[in-house]
């Protein structure tokens, strides 16, 4: 009796990893996916540069205005606004000034053709000349410094003087 409960106690056993093992075999096969701080990393690495220079921009929102400054601590004028996000998020040099980008030979964009990170260039105070340059991020709106005074901002190329004012778009980047 006792060497009966043994085998069937041993097969019980045996059964019951081979069971076991089928189990474990078949969750092998289809493994299942988890993200890994690397993949993580690495879907940031091949986000596209553009998508961080718009980023960065909302960060810099309520940076102070200020003719001639580079940094988020001296703060910046309108082009440099856009040096500092296209340099140090992109790693894409544009000329310093305003003129400069508009002159350059980057693609000039059409008005409903803008996509999020062209430049928009403005005419201001009865110029005949491009005067302001903002970061366009979509669905109408751009990032901007805008004059003395005043702290980076968003505003609409629907309102009324920018509207008015708007001149023309150049891209500094390849569009995604």
């Amino acid at each position: 009796m006792f060497k009966s409960i043994v085998c069937l106690f041993i097969f019980s056993l045996y059964l019951l990893t081979s069971s076991s093992s089928a189990n474990i075999q078949q969750r092998m096969v289809a493994p299942i996916q988890i993200a890994t701080p690397l993949q993580s990393l690495q879907e940031l690495q091949e986000r596209p540069a553009i998508e961080n220079v718009i980023d960065r921009a909302h960060e810099l929102l309520g940076t102070s205005y200020k003719w001639g400054g580079s940094s988020v601590e001296q703060g910046f004028d309108c082009s440099s606004l856009l040096v500092y996000l296209f340099k140090t998020e992109a790693n894409i040099r544009i000329p310093r000034t305003t003129a400069a980008m508009h002159r350059s030979n980057a693609m000039t964009i059409k008005r409903d053709a803008l996509k999020p990170g062209d430049a928009v260039f403005f005419k201001g105070n009865g110029r005949s000349q491009v005067s302001h340059v903002g970061l366009y991020i979509g669905e109408g709106k751009f990032i901007h410094s805008p004059r003395t005074g005043k702290k980076v901002r968003i505003d609409s190329l629907s309102n009324r003087y920018w509207n008015k004012n708007y001149s023309t778009a150049k891209r500094f980047h390849s569009a995604g």
